[in-house]
């Protein structure tokens, strides 16, 4: 059995978001330099912000219905309104098996078609894709505010050796 490849980040990019309202705008930011195929996994602990980002990502690639978190259907998808990639939302935290079990999903959809955005990931659908772009979100500590985030952008593979995850910070 050979030893799990781990690939060197292509790019890292730590913002400093404010509140909700940032944070949406950061999704819809990060929706321009997303292509269709591309994964995007959210880290984060309950409340942090990974639904918020999801929503102003689905506003940024201009797809139909709310952004929700999917907790009770695991997978949501969102078509598209316009010519863009449809927005496939994943909640994993019910998955126990990963890859098949989203495989199993019957995803209504062609996920190479398709931006998925899957909270909860970790662990679980890696082998997915050797490229992704693994976004945390952490709660700034020491500080009495609730709103402020620390979104640590990492990009993974050959995909995101050349995107420009500084154009996020703007």
């Amino acid at each position: 059995m050979e030893a799990p490849h781990h690939q060197a980040p292509a790019g890292v990019l730590k913002i400093t978001v404010n509140s909700p309202a940032q944070m949406g705008e950061l999704g819809r930011r990060l929706a321009k330099i997303l292509r269709p195929g591309d994964l995007v996994m959210l880290t984060g602990e309950l409340g942090a912000g990974k639904t918020t980002l999801t929503r102003g990502l689905g506003e940024g690639l201009g797809v139909r219905g709310a952004v929700t978190s999917p907790t009770f259907v695991i997978a949501r998808v969102h078509p598209p309104l316009g010519a863009g990639p449809a927005l496939v939302h994943v909640d994993a935290y019910r998955l126990g098996g990963g890859l098949d079990e989203m495989e199993d999903l019957d995803l209504d959809v062609s996920l190479p078609e398709s931006v998925i955005v899957v909270e909860w990931g970790d662990g679980k659908v890696e082998e997915l894709s050797d490229d992704r772009l693994h976004v945390v979100i952490d709660r700034a500590t020491g500080d009495t505010t609730d709103e402020v985030r620390e979104v640590t952008l990492t990009g993974l593979g050959q995909r995101w050796a050349d995107a420009d995850l500084a154009s996020l910070a703007a």
